[in-house]
């Protein structure tokens, strides 16, 4: 597939999703980049902004098997990942899978759910894979979660540690619409749902073309030298617990990769760079318990460091 090609796909799938997603167009490449690149999204937001819809949406758009999680306190990992029951026809144990055994697996609240059951999401996120057992069950490919939570409440939710949080590509955030986009949404849904007209506009086997051609997007040297130079001010600075890993690094490179051939380059720019570090640094950035309190920012310190850390060395 030429970068042409991976151009008017990406723009015909954001095209399609904006049927129902109104007006949020910068989430809705967000997402895709985040498929695009191999990895997965942290929607992180109010209730009733859209979430779950757009994690239907885009589903629907690629043609992909789709599978919901509710994650609640009472969650078991079993009912993630899938469990061994005995099957008393054929006298033998067998693998049922749970819903993780999809294409896009939508975590709706995931904070919710315990840390013991969160885990059960860390083989999967990284590995594309799940062990129950002792068997190894291959997860579909491509394998994207779309997780959500609500930032407002505090009773009855478990913060994702750090080591959930670094294997989400991007944290984005819906957001309210505009008026104007609000106004356009209330007469659209006001007799059916447009997402109940969709239909996709590409398929998983293409999926899996447009991510091996993102990963064909040349990456200069300096531009490696100087996503380290931001990884390593991170890791170095004083205000923060735990600073940029280097699988934080990694996806910096892959999301700029994907984005970069969404604008028909074949080469990767520092101004890719910049668009995407907030959305791929700022949730990997844990600062000192002092820091937080007096209320420290890590977007407000990513968008610092892209101007005092110089492209090129």
């Amino acid at each position: 597939m030429t970068i042409e090609q991976y151009a008017i796909i990406v723009e015909k799938l954001i095209a399609n999703i904006e049927h129902v997603i109104v007006g949020k167009r910068g989430v809705i490449e967000g997402c895709l980049i985040g498929l695009l690149s191999g990895g997965h999204i942290l929607l992180e937001d109010v209730p009733g902004v859209g979430k779950t819809v757009l994690a239907k949406t885009l589903a629907r758009s690629i043609g992909a098997s789709y599978k919901r999680i509710q994650c609640t306190p009472d969650l078991l990992p079993s009912d993630v990942t899938g469990t061994v029951i005995f099957d008393q026809n054929s006298g033998d144990f067998s693998f049922r899978e749970g819903p993780v055994f999809s294409h896009v697996v939508l975590a709706d609240e995931v904070n919710r759910a315990s840390p013991k059951t969160q885990s059960a999401l860390l083989e999967c996120m990284e590995e594309h894979q799940v062990t129950v057992d002792v068997h190894t069950h291959a997860l579909p490919d491509p394998f994207f979660v779309i997780a959500t939570q609500n930032p407002t409440e505090y009773e009855g939710v478990y913060p994702l540690p750090e080591s959930q949080l670094d294997r989400f590509a991007l944290r984005l955030s819906v957001g309210y619409p505009d008026p104007r986009a609000e106004r356009d949404l209330m007469k659209q849904q006001r007799l059916h749902h447009p997402l109940e007209d969709l239909e996709p506009v590409t398929d998983i086997d293409e999926v899996r073309q447009l991510q091996e051609t993102a990963r064909s997007v040349a990456v200069h040297d300096n531009l490696y030298d100087y996503i380290l130079r931001l990884a390593n001010a991170t890791r170095e600075h004083k205000r923060l617990l735990l600073g940029l890993s280097p699988r934080g690094a990694l996806t910096l490179v892959r999301a700029t990769q994907a984005l970069a051939a969404a604008r028909r380059r074949d080469f990767v720019t520092p101004d890719d760079v910049k668009t995407v570090a907030i959305p791929v640094m700022s949730h990997r950035l844990i600062p000192h318990p002092e820091a937080r309190m007096g209320g420290f920012s890590p977007e407000r310190l990513v968008e610092e460091l892209l101007q005092s850390v110089p492209i090129e060395a």
